[in-house]
Formats: C-alpha cells, structure tokens, sequence
C-alpha cells in the first residue's frame, strides 16, 4: 500500500513519515513547501511541491503514484489569523480538502487518516475537573476550528456516498522532537514561542491571566509528536482493515498542564531565566482544553507514552540544534 502524506514536510508530517517507513509503509508527500522543510524527508520519499488548491496537481499524482490511502494534514492552522483571515482559511482548508477528495473518489481510494483538531470542540462547558468526549457537541469558537468541523464532516458524507473509511485525529497541543532535525521551526505554539523569547533575549507574551483555572492562565494538554505520529500510523491500520465508517478520535494525553506550569518546566529545563508579559486575553482562547483519551486506547490500541518534560527537554535540544 501507497499511502499519500498531504503536508509531510511539516513539523508534524516529517514524524509520521519517518514512523510510518519505519512501520513498513510506502509514502508519497505532497507538500506546498510554505512550511514544510523538504530536508526533513527520508531520500528517496518522492515529494511533489504543490498546493491543495490546485487541483491539477493533486490529479497528477494519483495518477502518477498507485495511491491506496491518504494521510491528509496539510492546512493553515493558526487561531488568531484565521479570525483575521476567515476566508483564507477557509478556502485552504476547505478548498484545498474538496479537491483532494474529489482526487480520492475519482481513483476509488478510500482509506481516510484526517488530521483534525481539539479546536472543533469550541468551549466546551465543563467542570476544570472534566476531560473533553469526543460525543460533545462540537461548536467552534474561531475559523479556524470551523474549517477543520466542515472537513470532518465532508469526509463523513463521503462514508455514505462512496464508503469511504475515516478517522479523524483531533489533535491536542502538539510539542517535543523525535531528532534534532525534527524540530518545529516556527514559533506558533506555546514551547517554540518560549524558546524563540530566549534566544532573543525577550520576554514571551502569556495571553490571558484571568481564566477560571487554577492559576489564572489557559490549561492546554501537551501530548509528544512522536505519540501522535505512532497514533497516526495505528489510524491507517485501522481504516485500512474496516467497514466504512466515521471516526472521531481525540489524541492526548488525558492531563492539562497550565500555561505559567509549562513555561516554569522550560526554566527548569534551559536553566534560563524567563520573565513573561501578562497580556490580555486573545481572541478564541478557551480556557481549559484536555483529551479524554479513552477512545484513542480502544480503538488505536494507543496510549501517550512520553512526559512534559521529555516534550520540552527534546524540543529545546532540536531549537539548539536548528537556531
């Protein structure tokens, strides 16, 4: 089996290409390279540089490459320009998506791994004490939750119409490096934006001190790259080896870490002092977001395996390496 990686190249994709290889799998990535890194890529993995949206691109490599099932992670994913950019991320998303499953119907592949996102859930109104259930209702609070709640439910009518077979990872607060050169090189989530504040000598901005959590700031649960790309590749052997059907599986680690506690880990950690700016709340920030991740065991034969702190101890060993 042939297995297409949409966004590859990335920060993620990179680790569940490298694990699925490892797991026996034949890849092809497909990658628009605008935050892929095409040196994070096994040799020999073919790569075509292309973007979701243009849908002769997409043809062509189902053409060219016998594909049996695809991994789809390419997207914008970024809260606070998707509420600045609503129909950018909506047509990447959404549009980028429509065309690959055009692709995928045209050539009867029908094996879906879909990279979702804890962000479909919205705020969800539950006790600090209680984990979040994939049977919640779902009600985005930015675009770019939405974007990623129409994808699921795309992939799901196509369960109906063609029996396509679909598992959608609603990604947690994703963090850590499997090697040096798998490191996330951009500092759009919480522990690269830290490290990118104490290479430069800054202090990294905490948005929001007034939550109703035990400190003040946004619990999030931190789950490692490396667990989610193993869940990825439990995904494709489940789609692959069952009836059509939909399903919406939560990866983390079923533990919400604050975000003052995950910046003391980092100090612990670098042994730098950090001084963060207490700053307003930022627009579509829920308060409290942790997996319950019973699903995920049952279903994936999967559990999280590595701490917070082997999260921040290999990401910072990866931000020395590439900065």
């Amino acid at each position: 089996m042939t297995w297409l990686i949409t966004g590859g190249a990335g920060y993620i994709g990179a680790h569940i290409v490298r694990t699925a290889i490892a797991d026996g799998h034949e890849v092809v990535v497909l990658d628009d390279l605008s935050t892929g890194v095409a040196a994070k890529l096994p040799g020999g993995v073919p790569l075509i540089t292309a973007n979701l949206k243009d849908h002769k691109a997409v043809e062509q490599t189902f053409i060219d490459h016998q594909i049996s099932g695809v991994v789809h992670l390419a997207a914008r994913k970024q809260v606070g320009e998707s509420v600045e950019r609503p129909l950018y991320y909506w047509e990447e998303n959404v549009g980028g998506l429509t065309n690959l499953l055009f692709s995928m119907q045209q050539h009867n592949v029908k094996n879906l791994v879909f990279s979702s996102s804890a962000a479909v859930y919205g705020q969800p109104d539950l006790a600090e004490s209680e984990t979040i259930q994939e049977s919640l209702t779902c009600n985005p609070i930015n675009p770019y939750g939405a974007t990623k709640l129409a994808g699921e439910w795309m992939a799901n009518a196509l369960v109906n119409s063609d029996e396509f077979k679909v598992a959608a990872l609603r990604y947690f607060n994703v963090a850590g490096a499997a090697a040096d050169d798998l490191g996330d090189t951009f500092a759009l989530n919480l522990i690269p934006i830290v490290m990118q504040a104490i290479k430069a000598g800054s202090e990294p901005k905490v948005f929001g001190t007034d939550y109703p959590t035990t400190d003040g700031t946004c619990i999030r649960d931190y789950i490692h790259v490396q667990d989610l790309a193993e869940a990825h590749v439990a995904a494709m052997k489940l789609v692959s080896s069952s009836d059509p059907s939909f399903q919406a599986i939560n990866l983390g680690t079923g533990k919400g870490t604050s975000v003052l506690e995950v910046i003391e880990v980092i100090r612990e950690v670098t042994g730098r002092e950090i001084q963060p700016t207490l700053s307003e709340r930022r627009a579509g920030d829920p308060p409290s977001l942790v997996a319950n991740a019973t699903l995920a065991a049952q279903a994936l034969n999967w559990t999280s395996r590595f701490t917070l702190r082997e999260m921040v101890e290999s990401a910072w060993s990866a931000w020395q390496h590439q900065h």
